[in-house]
């Protein structure tokens, strides 16, 4: 198989070097999998170009006991001490959260919560089967919406996880932060709230005139850090570039890739908005190294219907850059 033909979406990529293998890690789609249900599957290639078809390695039906088994979006996988902890969202419709009243952002529409947020499941291979840590719970705060979390390993050692506070809840997403056990089997503390959408300057520049515009809400998506040459830390999110909002909630604008830095290598910030990367309904990207040593970018595209595409990156200090779209690795489009 080849990326054209690889449904996916909220890709990311694990280089291993003992088998010289990239496992593509996304939601679990039946039509290309052959398996049945909410879970995660792998695409594995050698050289980012033939994929096999993918393996299911994680499902929500098989762990026992599990607080919710609908959506199974943004799988990432990270090794630490030996075995593979799978991040992976999770939601539950039948249990409601309190929606806050109308008006108190200026919105003119309620739109239902519900439990959402990432679990951390475990195996002993990048193949699993993954089993959920604790399947009672999402590792983020259970009142919280929240989505997309991602392992950020700070430089004293500290596991976090770095998550997305749905606007669904909050209207202007934020993005925040939680300490996390050393074996990422609790969270420690309170969540840290890193930035807001908003805090993104550029995001309304678009808005055509004349256009009915409501402010909120301002989405926060996609969230993966890198540390960078210079002491800094590079976050990758993902955001709509502007937002034009029906009065039942439903938004329409660009889906971008976009990054913000903190100079100061924190993971608490403060943290600086720069210039979003891809444009063209792209985002939710993560950045991984060839086993030639090239910093690759890999994102979806478009929203609906995805496909994987590759961009060759430059990182100098703090400053990432896109060089090029690897087309003859991801077809084009």
């Amino acid at each position: 198989m080849r990326l054209p033909d690889m449904p996916l979406h909220d890709p990311f990529i694990v280089a291993d070097e003992k088998t010289r293998t990239y496992y593509l890690y996304t939601s679990n789609d039946p039509s290309v999998s052959g398996v049945d249900g909410t879970g995660t599957m792998v695409y594995r290639s050698h050289d980012l170009r033939d994929w096999t078809r993918p393996v299911v390695v994680f499902l929500t039906a098989g762990q026992n006991g599990l607080w919710a088994t609908d959506g199974g979006w943004a799988p990432e996988v990270h090794e630490r001490g030996g075995r593979y902890y799978l991040f992976t969202t999770l939601h539950n419709q039948d249990r409601p959260l309190p929606v806050p009243p109308p008006n108190q952002w200026g919105s003119p529409f309620q739109i239902p919560n519900y439990m959402r947020g990432t679990i951390t499941a475990v195996s002993d291979s990048l193949l699993g089967p993954f089993t959920a840590v604790d399947p009672s719970r999402p590792t983020p705060p259970g009142n919280l919406m929240t989505l997309d979390g991602t392992l950020h390993v700070d430089p004293s050692g500290q596991p976090w996880m770095v998550y997305a506070h749905e606007w669904l809840q909050t209207i202007d997403g934020t993005m925040e932060a939680i300490r996390l056990a050393p074996d990422l089997s609790e969270t420690v503390g309170d969540p840290v709230f890193l930035f807001k959408a908003s805090d993104a300057s550029w995001v309304g520049e678009q808005i055509p005139g004349g256009v009915p515009y409501q402010l909120p809400p301002y989405i926060t998506d996609g969230p993966q850090l890198y540390p960078t040459p210079d002491g800094s830390l590079l976050m990758l999110w993902s955001t709509y570039e502007k937002n034009v909002v029906g009065r039942d909630g439903t938004i329409s604008g660009g889906y971008v890739q976009t990054c913000a830095v903190s100079r100061s290598g924190s993971v608490t910030g403060p943290w600086q908005q720069h210039r979003p990367l891809v444009r063209d309904d792209s985002g939710h990207g993560m950045l991984f190294h060839t086993f030639d040593g090239r910093l690759m970018m890999v994102l979806h595209r478009p929203f609906d219907n995805a496909r994987g595409k590759l961009y060759e990156m430059r990182l100098r200090g703090h400053e990432l850059r896109v060089l090029r779209q690897c087309t003859e690795l991801d077809g084009g489009g």
